[in-house]
């Protein structure tokens, strides 16, 4: 017998040289002569528990029963058993003697005591804690009583261990014997090792060793008697000592204390079956025992349950104890997503619990559930998965999106709901960056997303726009990256309410103006100007008491998409510089304000400048940038030349250089001529003292339109991007009859008059100084007298004239 439960135990392994595993440090408690060490494999690392014990000799009494524990413990196996891993039994040196030593190794555990101490629960949470140990215990002594006939005989905390996830196992097999029915009249012991159980946890019948009533009473007599023990250890918090001491119930729960009685019955036959503890008793009906209950049987339950028990879960995890939460329940529920047993609200459930562990426990615990999770064909699973991508999107490293999730979540851009293709799409903010290092594709994912901003509902565009662009954007690297960040937010201003601008937007965009790139640092400037202009505007708002408009201050922008993906593509292969978005006057660099005003008026201005004669290439370069809006695509926000307009209004051409030697456009020369005959001029505001007032002079009808009129020749062309075409000139107002210029000095080519005019006279104050040179007369254009003109006045002159008669 003894040779037989050697090979047992020594099978899996010849001595501690071959032995693969490490052992570590001895835990403060275990039961009987055991010792409890901490452990690893050699192989992976991964821990596991070693058990070992020692005698002076093979035929030691105690080494006796260890081989039968191990013996049990290799054949029982049950959830709620501890999981046996591996033994050897090997000659061990202790000094100058030579010991025998048996090691059994087991999944990791830790002595429940210790356990305890550790989790330091009280109150409710601890009874319910209790209630869920006890429910896993009972299981295990019921499965040995009533299942396999088997007798455990020593049921107390030091043969309770507790798993990582914080479930009970029963352990300490030495004793564990069959249960003897058959022969009731022997006397012989039924127990052969119950000399090494305390006296202090033995009913009365084994104290006394009457083996014929403990065969003539119930398998579970014995193991009923140390669930008792089991229990007054729990809730007293002190170790047994004295049998006595079980009839002191002070600490034992109401709820439970009828139980607890029917176990230590003094008659065998009468205590309580340990499966009846199970079902019956009120104590185990509680929160935590009835959630995971529940989460062990989910693929029993139909998808209506499903769907109310995941949705009462995150309130009722929040009452339950936070340790047992993450280390139970959290890997329940990953393992019931995992394999399919659980619906798409578990997924909230299980991002809700992830969020309380630290970063490298989320990464251990759930990432990898959720990578598998991207391959499910559930389409409310993946559309879960992207409506939260952004609360685990930081923890996926770049080589597990691209190898594991990119490839499904590219499918969602061809599905045939739009909603996921949406989802789809905005999940590429969190996703490109790590598909791709490449840093220019994470600028066009800013660009993207700035031109979409437009096409998303309120509530999206206040989840992603701002995160999308200060938290990522701004603090990108590359500093392209930077600087499309600093322009989806001016893009993007009039969706962001005050208070998001005070407090998120304009402290992370201030930092960047003494960033290391200079096109960052003037954009970060622009933008901050930008949004301070709308501050200032709420401020006056508030003011003026309307505090509904002020709520709803804000510069509306035009995103202008072609402007955007242009300006990204010219950057990004200019080695990271941003291009030039055309010609910005000294005015515009320096004065960058921007409001809704100056929005409208370039808008109406463009108009205008449409129309401007092009003579020079100045013009044909100017012309463009004026005609653009106060925001150019994702371009540099300019100002308009609304300034200069004024200035040039006021002040005339006094500080204009003459013309050299190019032709004078058809309209300096109308201009000019403008100033040979007086006109009657209407009412209206004069801002320059310089401007005449002459009176109204009807026209004969026999008055040539343009006459003998001519343009001084230019000298110098460095300003001819201010010149405008007048816009109040139309067919029934006639403002230059029988105007004439002095024929110029030098030939250049007749100029045509202009096809058509606006209604406006932006230009009428103009005056050019007299020519220098002759320039050959424009063939006349109308009927009349060609009279002579007057000598010209220098000076700017505003002249607004209204027709007499209709021409």
């Amino acid at each position: 017998m003894f040779k037989f439960l050697k090979e047992v135990v020594a099978g899996s392994g010849s001595g501690l040289k071959d032995f693969p595993y490490t052992i570590g440090e001895p835990y403060a408690s275990a039961w009987g002569s055991w010792t409890h060490h901490r452990g690893t494999s050699k192989d992976d690392g991964s821990p596991v528990s070693i058990f070992s014990l020692s005698g002076s000799n093979p035929q030691d009494r105690h080494l006796v029963a260890g081989r039968n524990g191990v013996k049990r413990l290799r054949t029982v196996r049950h959830p709620n058993i501890l999981s046996f891993l591996h033994s050897t039994e090997a000659e061990v040196s202790d000094g100058p003697a030579m010991k025998h030593t048996i090691y059994i190794v087991t999944e990791p555990v830790t002595p429940l005591s210790e356990k305890l101490k550790e989790l330091n629960l009280g109150g409710t949470q601890r009874d319910e804690y209790f209630a869920w140990g006890l429910h896993q215990i009972s299981k295990a002594v019921s499965f040995l009583n009533n299942d396999c006939k088997l007798v455990h005989g020593n049921v107390c905390v030091t043969s309770v261990v507790v798993t990582q996830t914080l479930d009970w196992k029963l352990h300490a097999f030495d004793v564990l014997s069959e249960f003897d029915a058959n022969n009731e009249a022997s006397n012989s012991p039924m127990l052969q090792f119950e000399w090494l159980v305390g006296t202090q946890y033995k009913p009365m019948e084994l104290t006394k060793s009457d083996w014929v009533s403990i065969r003539k009473s119930p398998p579970w007599a014995i193991d009923s008697w140390g669930l008792g023990c089991l229990i007054y250890e729990l809730f007293s918090g002190a170790k047994l000592t004295r049998t006595e001491d079980l009839r002191n119930t002070a600490s034992i729960p109401k709820s439970l204390l009828p139980d607890y009685q029917r176990l230590l019955s003094s008659a065998p036959s009468r205590r309580m079956n340990p499966f009846k503890l199970i079902d019956n008793s009120e104590f185990f009906q509680n929160k935590l025992v009835e959630t995971i209950q529940f989460m062990e049987v989910l693929n029993l339950k139909d998808s209506v349950e499903k769907d109310s028990f995941f949705r009462k879960l995150p309130n009722i995890a929040e009452q339950l104890p936070r340790e047992i939460v993450l280390k139970k329940l959290l890997p329940v529920l990953a393992s019931a997503l995992e394999f399919g047993s659980a619906a798409a609200p578990a997924l909230v459930v299980l991002l809700k619990m992830g969020s309380w562990l630290p970063a490298d426990q989320f990464s251990a615990k759930v990432l990898p559930t959720i990578v598998k999770l991207f391959a499910s064909n559930d389409r409310a699973i993946r559309v879960s998965l992207l409506q939260h991508i952004d609360q685990f999107g930081e923890s996926l490293t770049a080589q597990t999106v691209d190898e594991q999730v990119f490839p499904h979540v590219a499918t969602g851009f061809s599905d045939t709901s739009a909603f996921l293709r949406e989802l789809t799409l905005k999940s590429m903010l969190v996703l490109a960056p790590k598909v791709d290092e490449e840093p220019a594709i994470r600028t066009n994912t800013t660009i993207l997303l700035g031109n979409i901003a437009n096409y998303m509902n309120d509530g999206t565009r206040k989840r992603v726009l701002i995160n999308a662009f200060t938290v990522r954007a701004l603090r990108d690297t590359f500093p392209p990256a930077r600087a499309a960040g600093i322009m989806a937010l001016s893009v993007t201003s009039s969706y962001y309410e005050m208070t998001e601008i005070a407090t998120r937007i304009l402290p992370n965009v201030v930092v960047l103006t003494f960033d290391p790139d200079s096109d960052v640092r003037t954009k970060a400037f622009q933008a901050t100007d930008q949004f301070l202009q709308i501050a200032k505007q709420h401020h006056e708002k508030l003011t003026m008491g309307d505090n509904s408009a002020a709520e709803a201050t804000g510069i509306q922008l035009k995103p202008g998409n072609a402007g955007l993906l242009g300006w990204a593509m010219s950057s990004l292969t200019q080695k990271g510089k941003g291009s030039d978005h055309g010609p910005v006057s000294s005015a515009n660099a320096s004065n960058s304000q921007i409001s809704a005003t100056s929005s409208v008026t370039s808008d109406n201005r463009s108009s205008t400048v449409a129309y401007a004669p092009s003579t020079s290439s100045s013009l044909d370069q100017t012309a463009p940038a004026s005609a653009r809006s106060s925001v150019d695509g994702w371009g540099e926000i300019e100002n308009d030349n609304t300034q200069e307009e004024n200035g040039s209004d006021k002040e005339g051409w006094d500080d204009v250089d003459p013309f050299d030697e190019k032709p004078p456009p058809s309209l300096l020369s109308n201009i000019q001529a403008a100033q040979k005959r007086p006109v009657a001029q209407p009412k209206q505001p004069v801002s320059n003292s310089s401007r005449l007032n002459q009176p109204k002079v009807p026209k004969p009808e026999e008055d040539p339109l343009w006459g003998s009129i001519a343009a001084p020749a230019p000298k110098n062309a460095s300003k001819s991007s201010d010149i405008k075409p007048s816009t109040s000139h139309n067919d029934d107002d006639d403002l230059w009859g029988s105007i004439a210029a002095p024929p110029p000095k030098s030939a250049g080519k007749p100029l045509k008059p202009p096809a058509a005019a606006n209604s406006d006279d932006l230009w009428g104050a103009i005056a050019a100084p007299p020519p220098s040179t002759k320039a050959r007369p424009l063939a006349s254009s109308g009927r009349g007298r060609g009279t002579k003109p007057a000598q010209p006045k220098l000076g700017a002159q505003r002249i607004g004239r209204t027709s007499s008669t209709g021409m």
